[in-house]
């Protein structure tokens, strides 16, 4: 399945950069959204269309990948149908602990890649 729009959370402008750069790359009809943490994320989807699909960073000011994932557990009802991690973690307990969420189907490791964005065209079609 096709993917139409993508929100990036990450407070690292480089590595938002890459995201944008090799997700133009791989469709550039995608729609990219920006949030530099977890917070500006949240306020990002009270007032848009929820997205294909959210690509989230761990280790964020203000409000972490895990602190957005239990706010956006408990704030929303429909979510997108994949949110995947995007870290610098290498950490087994950081996977398991993404895992866990219901809505979360994949952990990557940076740098984001067009197979990653395979993957979740796939899941988006499964």
């Amino acid at each position: 399945m096709k993917i139409h729009s993508i929100l990036v959370v990450d407070d690292d402008e480089n590595d938002q950069f890459i995201c944008e750069y090799t997700i133009r790359k791989y469709d550039p009809s995608i729609r990219v959204l920006k949030a530099f943490d977890g917070m500006e994320a949240l306020d990002m989807l009270r007032q848009e269309q929820t997205p294909d699909a959210i690509i989230l960073d761990i280790n964020m000011p203000v409000m972490n990948g895990f602190e957005f994932l239990d706010r956006y557990a408990e704030e929303f009802e429909q979510h997108a149908p994949v949110v995947a991690m995007l870290t610098s973690s290498h950490l087994g307990k950081d996977r398991e602990r993404a895992m866990q969420y219901s809505f979360v189907k994949s952990y990557f490791e940076k740098p984001l890649q067009a197979d990653h964005l395979r993957v979740m065209a796939d899941l988006l079609g499964a």
